[in-house]
């Protein structure tokens, strides 16, 4: 999503001594900041997903009990301390019992390794998981950038931030998703650091500038290696899809003891943000804005070359140039152009027929040709699944055309489907259908803008069980209200069994999740998703109520230590 959201660092609480579970609590302000703007880094969800971490804070700015402010003082004179603490230390707590609903895992900072490597803030990382872990949540995600594991060469790997995260999560008790993150972090809703593509990648870009993907104005995008050249040997002598399989092989060697116990899930990366689609609504320098349909991304030489040939084979050789020149701008409204316009619009002729099967079955070949790579690499690891990230846009889905999917490679309009082909071939290689947005109604959408979240949700749902594909979830924006964890629920866990989702992962970690009200209702969430979808509210609230007394100690030092990281 483009919407921009006013965050705040609430309240945090403290505890004294007192009930049944041995605490009481009372709020305690901690402060207050307004969160960075719109245009920083890094993966996006669907209509783009992403959140913005709040800025540090000085660590012991506010009154906390004497005990917390000494490993908070600590913390900040020694963040990178070795030795994770001893699993035992909170073993006594209570601990959220597990169901048989819709597992949920929580999305971890984008910046958890830092740029040389080592993880971040480890005692943080440490009480977070521990946290996570007593409120019932499954597993986290982590993003494995490319663009820091290998970011020497092509032949050098730094996997020691992971593998300290791996064995933390390990010893915790906690499960894995592991994004193989083939993006750039940066440019789009919620990214709050930049880590850049592999700097022998960017120095083959900076020879050939084709091998990024590219507008109609010549606007080039840095975001993912254009898949225009997957299977041209343009990376120092290797191909785009081999550099990609080189690199999940790597990571299936470094970590072969952990998969299928700790890591179950490998979600591979295959466009900006990690989805699977066209950088069609970059963010960056204010390019696109909510609710612009995008632009195509099809003018890069490789690109061009492909069009060329298919509009050849057609016999109409005169439809190879380019894509569509009436097509309008990043930040245009469907009927402001003569290509999207309702009545009449050249995507419901013969051209836009043509152009549109090129352009979204360009993104199928690139989808399948990874798919292929991924499956021959984990596909003999049990307990490993495969699983691809698709954007949640819902803008514009009202229309005929649905413009704003059609630019990033959605062949999706009222008269044709575009999410069975996605989900097809998804099947053919037994992965899981990721789907954003799962957070958003209607109601709470511009009208104009024919938003339909929640239509589009139930859409891919039916295109996935009638593919015979598992499907999981994630929210697009960080939300901590009922409001938005209701719709997940309801989403996740309609239907009977079979139709359930098989995960859904919360973004995401942040000190805003700990605060005292955020934190409550976050883990009545998990328990409803867990197999409480038939209690009362009341009773639901009333559990967590005492599992965040009773853990309040955790989770505070778990926020105090977020924040000073």
């Amino acid at each position: 999503m483009a919407l921009n959201l006013s965050q705040k660092i609430g309240a945090l609480t403290t505890v004294t001594p007192g009930d049944q579970f041995g605490t009481t609590v009372r709020k305690t302000s901690i402060a207050q900041a307004s969160t960075p703007g719109a245009n920083l880094r890094c993966r996006i969800s669907s209509p783009g997903e992403r959140d913005q971490l709040t800025p540090p804070l000085s660590p012991c700015r506010s009154p906390l009990r004497t005990d917390l402010e000494v490993a908070c003082r600590a913390l900040a004179a020694d963040p990178t301390a070795e030795a994770f603490p001893d699993v035992q230390e909170h073993q006594h707590l209570v601990e959220m019992p597990k169901g048989e609903g819709v597992p949920v895992y929580v999305m971890l900072p984008l910046d958890t390794v830092r740029p040389d490597g080592t993880l971040n803030r480890k005692k943080a990382m440490w009480a977070s998981l521990m946290g996570l872990k007593k409120a019932g949540v499954e597993g986290v995600m982590v993003d494995v950038w490319w663009g820091l594991v290998q970011k020497d060469g092509p032949a050098a790997y730094n996997w020691s931030g992971y593998t300290d995260l791996m064995e933390m999560a390990k010893q915790v008790g906690l499960k894995v998703q592991a994004v193989m993150s083939f993006h750039q972090c940066g440019g789009n809703v919620g990214d709050s650091v930049t880590i850049p593509l592999p700097r022998w990648v960017v120095e083959e870009i900076e020879r050939d500038p084709d091998l990024c993907y590219s507008d109609q104005w010549g606007r080039r995008n840095y975001e993912y290696v254009s898949l225009g050249c997957d299977t041209l040997p343009v990376l120092k002598g290797r191909t785009p899809v081999q550099c990609y399989a080189d690199f999940m092989r790597a990571f299936r060697d470094q970590f072969e003891s952990y998969l299928g116990t700790t890591i179950v899930e490998i979600q591979v990366g295959m466009g900006p943000a990690g989805e699977l689609r066209y950088p069609s609504y970059p963010e960056l320098d204010g390019t696109w804005k909510f609710p612009g349909i995008g632009a195509f991304q099809c003018y890069d030489k490789y690109m061009k070359s492909s069009l060329k040939a298919a509009a050849l084979s057609a016999g109409k050789p005169n439809w190879g140039h380019g894509g569509p020149t009436d097509a309008g701008g990043y930040n245009s409204w469907p009927e402001d152009t003569a290509f999207f316009r309702k009545e009449g619009g050249g995507w419901n002729g013969p051209y836009g027929e043509f152009f549109l099967s090129w352009y979204s079955q360009m993104l199928l070949d690139h989808g399948e040709r990874i798919l292929s790579a991924a499956f021959s690499i984990f596909s003999d690891r049990p307990g490993v699944k495969i699983s691809v990230k698709v954007a949640g846009i819902h803008w514009h889905y009202g229309t005929r055309c649905h413009a704003a999917e059609l630019t990033a490679g959605y062949y999706n309009t009222r008269f044709r489907d575009g999410y069975l082909p996605i989900a097809r071939m998804l099947g053919r290689h037994g992965a899981v259908f990721n789907f954003t947005c799962l957070e958003m109604r209607d109601c709470e959408q511009p009208g104009d803008a024919c938003c339909r979240p929640e239509a589009l949700v139930k859409q891919v749902a039916a295109a996935a069980k009638e593919a015979g594909v598992r499907l999981a979830g994630e929210n697009a924006l960080p939300r901590y209200d009922e409001s938005a964890h209701q719709q997940v629920v309801n989403a996740a866990t309609s239907g009977d069994q079979d139709d359930k989702m098989v995960a859904f992962t919360y973004l995401r970690l942040n000190p805003q999740l700990f605060e005292y009200e955020n934190w409550r209702k976050f883990v009545a969430f998990v328990e409803q998703m867990r197999g409480g979808k038939d209690r009362s509210r009341e009773v639901l609230e009333r559990k967590a109520e005492q599992f965040v007394q009773a853990t309040s100690p955790l989770v505070q030092e778990a926020g105090v230590a977020l924040m000073s990281g």
